[in-house]
């Protein structure tokens, strides 16, 4: 079933999103997007909304309104698993010089998931083509066990697109249980490139691949990539007997903690950059420049860098999800008690995108030594948020409160409990 939580999204109703895609191009309004009514048919898994997107795919208007829009129906096939719209999608697949329809394509056939060997034979024959979206399909044809095409993806180990390179031997892994090359896709859990850190984690969650969560949790992006690495990976590992999660506890709390110096950085500075440069590194999307700034202002004077934080928090910080998150860290790793406040206010933003915020500024609180933040700890130990739970715990045992000990020895999250079983335990002794 589709998640309905985004189901007006776009404001249409499932009525209005099936006339509006079946309207012909030329009688359409100003206002109206045949695209976006493809969207908005993902939030609706009914029968009516999987013809009209079937309707869609088979719609062959050479336009470009039209063809961005069997694009998405394609795409929201695959989001809805609808087995019915298979039959239309892999028509798709003879669009070879439409690589955006072949990548949805691809990862449409993937979710809906199928055996038919005419259908993966073709999408493995993709491969020898030109120019096509490979990692994507390397990807599916894993996924679906497809082990004919291993010959054709052992071509692309090699690949320049280190992306590429990562899927072909981690589905080769998959599809063999051979992991002599395994190592490599470790190695770019390192590179230079963002997007092939975070996408070689993928690989990792993908085949399963659990013995590489110690070189995932030094890896830098954002700790959000890496937590669910780690916690999607222990899914298996820990019901298999293969890991504890005492043996995985170690790696949550750092993960939690977040510091610098437990990271792999990939970048370095010739000189050290002036404190507003370092400043502005926190707001990159390649978090591995970010975390190499952080480390730089860790070891700066407070007394500068600290108004520094506040003066970046009021201007722009509070409205970038990413370097509102640094900062919440830094205040407390630098020290700097005239940013409370901020804190505090971190430690309540409601927004969903800054949640992670929440536990960094509990940690951050924690670190700051001020004994007021405890009445404001206590509630977050009843958070729905299970990193903010284990946060101030960790954050209250800082400043002298164990009552999160007892009240979290249960808890329903593995981690959580079992960080405050162990602490208990050794408050006893």
């Amino acid at each position: 079933m589709s998640n309905n939580r985004f189901a007006n999204l776009f404001g249409l109703s499932e009525a209005d999103a099936i006339v509006l895609l079946d309207t012909p191009i030329d009688q359409l309004g100003e206002e109206d997007s045949r695209y976006v009514a493809a969207a908005q048919l993902a939030y609706f898994p009914s029968e009516a909304s999987i013809q009209a997107l079937i309707r869609a795919v088979y719609n062959n208007d050479p336009a470009f309104d039209n063809k961005i829009t069997r694009r998405k129906a394609v795409e929201s096939l695959g989001k809805l698993k609808a087995q019915a719209g298979l039959a239309a999608i892999r028509t798709c697949l003879a669009d070879t010089g439409d690589t955006y329809t072949i990548e949805n394509t691809a990862w449409s056939i993937g979710e809906i998931g199928t055996q038919d060997p005419e259908i993966l034979e073709t999408l493995a024959q993709l491969l020898e083509l030109p120019e096509q979206t490979y990692r994507i399909i390397i990807h599916t044809l894993g996924k679906l066990d497809y082990k004919p095409a291993l010959a054709r993806i052992q071509k692309f180990v090699d690949h320049e697109d280190r992306t590429i390179a990562s899927a072909a031997i981690a589905t080769i892994y998959r599809l063999t249980g051979d992991d002599s090359n395994m190592e490599k896709v470790m190695e770019f859990l390192f590179h230079a490139n963002v997007y092939t850190r975070r996408l070689s984690i993928q690989d990792l969650i993908d085949t399963k691949y659990y013995t590489a969560i110690p070189e995932i949790t030094q890896t830098p992006v954002s700790m959000v990539f890496r937590m669910r690495g780690l916690r999607l990976l222990a899914e298996t590992a820990v019901p298999e007997g293969q890991l504890t999660i005492d043996q995985l506890l170690p790696h949550v709390e750092q993960l939690l903690l977040d510091h610098p110096k437990n990271l792999q950085l990939v970048h370095a500075y010739d000189q050290t950059p002036a404190i507003d440069r370092l400043i502005r590194e926190l707001y990159e999307t390649d978090f591995g420049r970010a975390y190499l700034a952080i480390k730089t202002l860790i070891d700066q004077d407070p007394a500068v860098v600290g108004p520094a934080l506040i003066k970046t928090y009021y201007e722009e910080a509070r409205e970038d999800y990413g370097a509102h998150y640094h900062v919440m860290k830094l205040i407390g790793w630098i020290g700097y008690g005239a940013g409370y406040d901020i804190l505090l206010e971190g430690l309540n933003v409601s927004q969903p995108q800054f949640q992670k915020s929440k536990a960094a500024a509990a940690i951050a609180l924690g670190e700051l030594g001020d004994k007021r933040a405890i009445e404001h700890l206590k509630p977050c130990l009843e958070s729905k948020l299970w990193d903010l739970r284990y946060a101030a715990l960790i954050a209250l045992e800082k400043l002298g409160d164990t009552s999160g000990y007892e009240l979290l020895a249960n808890d329903s999250d593995w981690y959580v409990q079992a960080r405050a079983q162990q602490a208990g335990r050794s408050a006893v002794v």
